[in-house]
This record gives structure tokens, C-alpha cells and sequence, in this order.
């Protein structure tokens, strides 16, 4: 499967081996979209490599102290998020923008020995927690995040156009936290937890209790949509 062929059948592409794409400062989610420039050399055959064959891309998050060892390969946190190339673009000097469309929580199992000039692990697909008994405590806290975010939209208008279309597509309580949690402007110690809870009444609790720290005035630095981010 190429990268722009039947992306609703990505899972069938999927052999539990991923490009690792590890950065200091970007936790990306199910659900989102992420503007992406490649400019190293290494990352570069990573998004060549991805784009000849199933277009899927792990975003990784490199663990604290890895300044000194950014040219090598400095540790890792254990969860990330699978991404499939949704466009790209080759630029004049050989630099690639893209955008990367969140598909799934992953937790790294090992990371493989070295072959290729980027970074590869074997991972394990981590999904949703979400008993089925507690439908009325997702929907109370479906209603609590909305409200809360609400307070946050008339800096954000462009983000309140997506999340009403989003609610008005009907999503669920899961969508909803990645969504919002990918687009507010909180440490990414704090994102970076919100993606590693896969129980989605827990993470929702975490988010709100986030939120409502926040000062809404202050989070309107934020930019959304986000700019593309460069490794």
C-alpha cells in the first residue's frame, strides 16, 4: 500500500515495526493533523523510506538529558503516536514539508539495532480504554471538557470552528481529549502524560484538571492551526 492508497486499511500495512521520528517538543495525537518540515539527512530517508512503502511514520519523544546526544540516539519515551503521510511536498533543495495524520497510541517493546540512517523499534499498538459501563460518566465528563474549553474560545477562534465540527460530527469522549489536548498550549511534560493514559475517563479527568489551571486570556498565544514544526 502507498502512502495515498486505501488509508482506512492502514492497520492491514502495519507489521509492528515503525520509523521512529523522535523529537524534543512535539507529542502528536490520535485524531490530528501535524504539519511537518524534514530537513535532516536522516529524516529525510525515514519520509523516502515511508513514502516507497507504507507511509506510516512513529512520532517519539526523546527523553530529558537528550541535548547531549542529539546527533546519536538519545533515549526515548515509551509511548508515541503512529502517523500515516496524508501530502507531502519535495522542496527545491531537497527538503520535504508534510502532513502527518495521527492514527494510534504505540508503546515501544525495543528499539531495533542500527540499519538504516533513522531510528527504528518494534512497537506494540496501544488502544482506547473504555468499559462499557460507564457510559454516563463519559458523557458527564464529554459535557465538563466542552464547558471548560469553551472558556477558551474567544481566543482561539479557529480552533472552536474545528471542535464544532468536530462535536458536530458526533465524536466521542476519546477523540475529544486528543483533539483538545493537541491543541492547547500546556507543557509537554503534560501532553506528553495525556497520550501515555489509555484509559479515556482518566485522561479526561487530567485534561480538565489542566484546563482549568489555565488563564484563558494567556492561552491565547497559542497558534493554531500549528505552524509547521521542524526537526
Amino acid at each position: 500500500m502507498s502512502a495515498h492508497e486505501t488509508p482506512e486499511n492502514w492497520e492491514i500495512a502495519f507489521r509492528g515495526t515503525v520509523r521512529l521520528f523522535p523529537l524534543p517538543n512535539l507529542v502528536l495525537f490520535p485524531h490530528v493533523m501535524q504539519p511537518l518540515h524534514i530537513f535532516e539527512q536522516r529524516y529525510r530517508a525515514m519520509l523516502e523510506a515511508a513514502l516507497t512503502s507504507d507511509g506510516l511514520i512513529g512520532m517519539a519523544l526523546l527523553a530529558p538529558g537528550w541535548e547531549s546526544e542529539y546527533e546519536g540516539r538519545p533515549p526515548l519515551m515509551p509511548m508515541g503516536c503512529l502517523g500515516r503521510v496524508a501530502a507531502h511536498c519535495r522542496l527545491d533543495d531537497g527538503t520535504y514539508n508534510l502532513l502527518l495524520m495521527g492514527l494510534q497510541r504505540f508503546e515501544i517493546i525495543e528499539e531495533l539495532p542500527p540499519s538504516q540512517l533513522f531510528r527504528e523499534a518494534r512497537v506494540q499498538l496501544r488502544r482506547d480504554c473504555v468499559a462499557a459501563n460507564q457510559a454516563e460518566k463519559q458523557a458527564e465528563s464529554f459535557r465538563r471538557l466542552q464547558a471548560v474549553f469553551a472558556r477558551f474560545t474567544p481566543f482561539l477562534p479557529e480552533a472552536r470552528y474545528q471542535i464544532d465540527r468536530l462535536i458536530g460530527g458526533k465524536i466521542d469522549l476519546p477523540t475529544l481529549t486528543d483533539v483538545i489536548a493537541y491543541m492547547m498550549d500546556i507543557p509537554v511534560a503534560d501532553k506528553y502524560a495525556l497520550l501515555a493514559e489509555t484509559d479515556v475517563l482518566a485522561r479526561a479527568a487530567y485534561l480538565l484538571e489542566r484546563l482549568e489551571s489555565l488563564d484563558a486570556a494567556q492561552s491565547a498565544a497559542v497558534e493554531f492551526p500549528p505552524r509547521f514544526s521542524a526537526n
